[in-house]
């Protein structure tokens, strides 16, 4: 019996030529067995040399996390900071079982030494040794501790916005989410880069990458397992955990979505964009030709990383104006 070949988008030339250098440390499928290597291997490296060669001030504080136990929140300043500056709570990549709080953070250090905003990247604590409801609550806590401690921190609570990359992005939409119902602290947007949104794996997307590119469909499951167990996939999942499961997404703050369209994600990233115009709301959303899971991460020298990392900082530098 012929197998027929799985029909996908290519991946861009330039990006390809970087897959097989991404692959030693990132390899394309991710079980649970490899939990432990991802964890040194995604691990970020020194932050000092970087933040201060762009004069970034950092602050390191402890604020409660869900249950009101400690996490590590780091504060990231711009250079001459004169007064309050608009803010940014960011949640890190990771499959929500590796990475800390300055996974990717190369990325975002625009927003504070070019944009004037300040960062703060929380430590959230990951699955599967902290399952759900850890990572999400621990997010949202960080979230209700700036925008309480605005006058300390030199922030502006009428300037808030969260932002997230993959599994990040996921738990940005849910602190989103979250604020809204509430009552939490008003925000002016939403960043949610190649979001993890949808535990089901129901996409057609979903099942055109197996054993290609970065994190593929086993990879996606493994994550949501470590998350879940076995509510995985059942009526059991919170929204807040699993935001493609809201029914509603009305009075959500405006939203800049990006995606690759070789990536496991583009469905159930296009499926939040289009749900949130459905329900009357602002999304922006780019769609990637070629571009694999993070590959602005991983190769942001390439022609499509450059792009995807313009279009993002352009969308933000309007929402953070006056």
């Amino acid at each position: 019996m012929t197998v027929a070949p799985v029909l996908r988008p290519e991946f861009d030339a330039e990006l390809r030529a970087g897959l097989a250098v991404v692959g030693g440390m990132f390899p394309p499928t991710i079980t649970a067995d490899l939990i432990d290597f991802m964890r040194v291997s995604y691990a970020s490296p020194p932050m000092d040399d970087v933040l201060r060669d762009r004069g970034i001030a950092r602050e390191e504080h402890v604020a409660p996390g869900h249950l009101g136990d400690p996490l590590q929140v780091s504060v990231l300043r711009p250079p001459g900071q004169d007064g309050p500056r608009p803010a940014v709570v960011y949640a890190h990549s990771g499959g929500l079982m590796f990475g800390d709080r300055f996974s990717g953070i190369d990325l975002v250090l625009d927003w504070v030494d070019r944009m004037g905003a300040v960062l703060v990247t929380v430590e959230y604590r990951l699955a599967p040794e902290f399952p759900d409801p850890y990572p999400r609550e621990d997010m949202y806590a960080a979230l209700e501790w700036t925008a309480s401690h605005a006058d300390a921190l030199g922030i502006r609570p009428d300037r808030l916005v969260v932002a997230g990359a993959s599994a990040g992005g996921g738990l940005a939409a849910g602190m989103a989410l979250a604020a809204r119902d509430r009552g939490g602290p008003p925000l002016v947007g939403q960043v949610l880069d190649y979001p993890m949104l949808d535990d089901r794996g129901i996409t057609t997307s979903m099942h055109q990458f197996d054993g290609v590119g970065v994190w593929d469909r086993v990879s996606n499951q493994t994550g949501w397992r470590a998350l879940l167990g076995d509510t995985c996939g059942t009526e059991a999942v919170s929204p807040y955990a699993a935001p493609s499961r809201a029914g509603d997404v009305r009075g959500l703050p405006p939203a800049f979505i990006d995606v690759g369209a070789a990536e496991v994600f583009r469905d159930e990233a296009i499926a939040y964009a289009d749900a949130l115009w459905r329900a009357g709301g602002d999304a922006e959303l780019h769609v990637w030709s070629g571009a694999f899971h993070a590959c602005d991460i991983f190769a942001p020298h390439t022609a499509v990383g450059q792009s995807m990392i313009k279009a993002r900082n352009t969308w933000l530098e309007t929402i953070l104006a006056d």
